[in-house]
């Protein structure tokens, strides 16, 4: 078994994600809160149902908590990239920000 480079045990983090769901019938909005421990981040994101197609409260639930939780990636690749240039790294590493669009 090969142990680590150093003799202090591995870091171990909790994030708290809470995603509430609301529906307003056709309309299904997410909201995603984050708790880093050293930040909050929040994303929103909706689906709406076509009045001609039947009603099935998942499958909007899915779309809008799909949606945000996609957002909220987003929002922490933003994040990273952002940390990432302030610690002055190698500008030739990955660039994180095609993963997003300009207007997020």
């Amino acid at each position: 078994m090969t142990r680590p480079a150093s003799n202090r045990p591995p870091a171990v983090k909790e994030w708290r994600l809470n995603l509430y769901l609301s529906e307003h019938d056709p309309d299904t909005t997410a909201r995603i809160i984050l708790d880093t421990g050293d930040n909050v981040l929040e994303s929103c994101a909706e689906a709406r149902r076509n009045p001609y197609d039947p009603e099935v409260p998942e499958i909007g639930d899915e779309l809008a908590a799909g949606r945000a939780l996609i957002a909220m990636g987003r929002i922490l690749l933003r994040a990273a990239d952002g940390d990432i240039k302030a610690v002055g790294a190698d500008e030739a590493e990955e660039d994180l920000s095609p993963l997003w669009m300009d207007r997020e």
